[in-house]
């Protein structure tokens, strides 16, 4: 037991000094303004009070997560099917299409995002439509696969038992797969949703700098104008969204499972 404790502290010490500390970091500049003299901070509400009340910085916002919540619903509407269409094939077959399906992923994100750049500049499309192709692409193997998973480790003897009480293939899918499959669709969403709201290096590759994510004004405020406290207030801001969404999809996981 002592050797297991002692294992687990240079993970404690990892967590501390890259998890741990930035965050506080970050809740600290949000809630100071610098002096003249970077010793000497201020608190504050002004980071926050300036973001509120700029109709941009809030139009940013709702863009942020009206792109986010599409690029979720899309990948639920296109990865259900994928994923039940996998789960229905031999287990040879099923290997095969999840090892097709997560190739693309051993290529870094920022690759594949400047291959379909490559790609999308040959038509005439909306920044906001390249950026929707970009995220789509990139999260969507999350939502299949985490589906899949559900739906691979169901009992088929509940699916042997619907038929056998008169359920067609319809009902069964209904009233068996799909509640079970439920918690593999939360955590896809999770997987998607997440990423999406605080991505900034899609929309800045694919949107060719007309369009603006809330994760684009992080890194503007961070490394290009160096204004941490505004930067760490918006970065707080994205956190308590992303908190607020992963609370409501566990609820929702957990009324689902008790149901």
């Amino acid at each position: 037991m002592k050797s297991f404790r002692n294992m687990t502290y240079p993970y404690v010490v990892w967590l501390v000094l890259f998890v741990v500390i930035p965050m506080l970091m970050i809740v600290f500049y949000a809630f100071t303004n610098a002096g003249n003299d970077i010793l000497f901070f201020k608190f504050t509400l002004e980071n926050f009070t300036r973001f509120f009340q700029d109709a941009d910085f809030l139009r940013v916002l709702y863009t942020s997560l009206k792109i986010a919540f599409l690029t979720t619903i899309i990948c639920v509407l296109i990865g259900y099917p994928t994923a039940y269409v996998i789960a229905k094939q031999d287990e040879n077959k099923q290997a095969i299409y999840i090892l097709l399906l997560t190739l693309p992923m051993w290529i870094n994100m920022l690759v594949r995002t400047y291959a379909w750049k490559g790609i999308l500049m040959n038509f005439d499309v909306s920044s906001e439509f390249k950026v929707f192709v970009g995220m789509v692409y990139n999260f969507l193997p999350y939502m299949i696969i985490q589906i899949y998973t559900s739906l691979a480790k169901m009992d088929k003897n509940l699916l042997n038992a619907a038929y056998d009480l008169g359920a067609n293939k319809m009902q069964t899918f209904l009233r068996v797969v799909l509640p079970l499959s439920i918690p593999g669709v939360i955590s896809g969403i999770t997987l998607v949703f997440l990423p999406a709201v605080s991505s900034f290096f899609i929309p800045k590759l694919l949107g060719g700098g007309d369009y603006v994510l809330i994760g684009n004004l992080i890194e503007t405020y961070f490394i290009t104008t160096g204004d941490w406290n505004f930067g760490s207030a918006i970065s707080l801001i994205m956190a308590i969204i992303i908190i607020i969404s992963m609370y409501f999809t566990k609820k929702i996981d957990k009324k689902i499972g008790e149901e």
